[in-house]
């Protein structure tokens, strides 16, 4: 039963690559033959390429971003002893929870006066408060599971709190740390909704140009993007998995 919902829930993800292949001038399944044409466009075109190159560019600055405020955060939550400790927790968690609609309205209602929609500072925060709930999620794990007595027997050692935590803390929680950050850049890349609200004809990621495309240029060029961009997400979270398992079980 569970497989069976599961099958569906993946199916229309499936569709969509042999519908890239198709000959039509539309999207079609079954398609009528096949091709590579419309990958070849998708990479000739310079409106799809200006749009992805934005993504990948806000993409890698947010993973960096969120990460170090993630993991700070992590390391907040987990080790020290803040007064309403659960009320901060919410907070940090609150953009993975609040729809994201909502959150596009309320970026675009500040940004725009500041002149930030469009902008590689604006989407630069706006995804970061967006990925850094995944990261305080993953790093807040593998916290959780760091054996305390290591560190303090570097303690005991001669080592300082700083050289500790670089030492011991910091490689034994790097494996989580890794698998945050290709949450975080998953979390910027294919983010649509809020990207929708706080672009610009200068400024737009490839969420909003597919959500163009879709509304005026429905061709298979549309379903080359999605399975490019399926496949990466796939190779990512596969990266996520063998490079994120704790050292001990690797």
């Amino acid at each position: 039963m569970v497989g069976t919902v599961l099958f569906f829930l993946v199916l229309p993800t499936l569709l969509i690559v042999p519908m890239s292949l198709s000959q039509t001038d539309y999207l079609q399944f079954p398609p009528r033959g096949l091709t590579m044409d419309w990958y070849r466009t998708f990479f000739g075109d310079p409106d799809w390429m200006a749009a992805t190159w934005f993504s990948f560019k806000i993409a890698i600055a947010t993973t960096l971003s969120a990460t170090v405020v993630g993991t700070m955060t992590s390391l907040a939550l987990v080790r020290g002893k803040l007064p309403f400790k659960n009320t901060l927790l919410a907070m940090s968690l609150g953009p993975m929870i609040v729809p994201h609609i909502v959150l596009g309205v309320a970026l675009y209602l500040v940004f725009s006066p500041l002149q930030l929609t469009g902008s590689f500072t604006g989407f630069l925060v706006a995804h970061t408060v967006l990925a850094v709930p995944y990261v305080v999620i993953t790093v807040s794990a593998s916290l959780q599971r760091f054996d305390p007595t290591l560190e303090l027997a570097a303690l005991s050692c001669g080592a300082n709190r700083v050289q500790a935590f670089f030492r011991i803390v910091l490689p034994n929680i790097a494996p989580g740390i890794f698998a945050a950050s290709v949450f975080a850049f998953l979390a910027s890349f294919d983010e649509a909704t809020v990207a929708f609200f706080i672009s610009d004809i200068n400024g737009k990621s490839i969420g909003r140009k597919m959500f163009e495309d879709i509304d005026f240029n429905l061709t298979p060029v549309i379903a080359a993007a999605s399975t490019t961009f399926v496949g990466l997400s796939l190779l990512l979270m596969a990266l996520a998995h063998i490079f994120g398992q704790p050292n001990d079980r690797r």
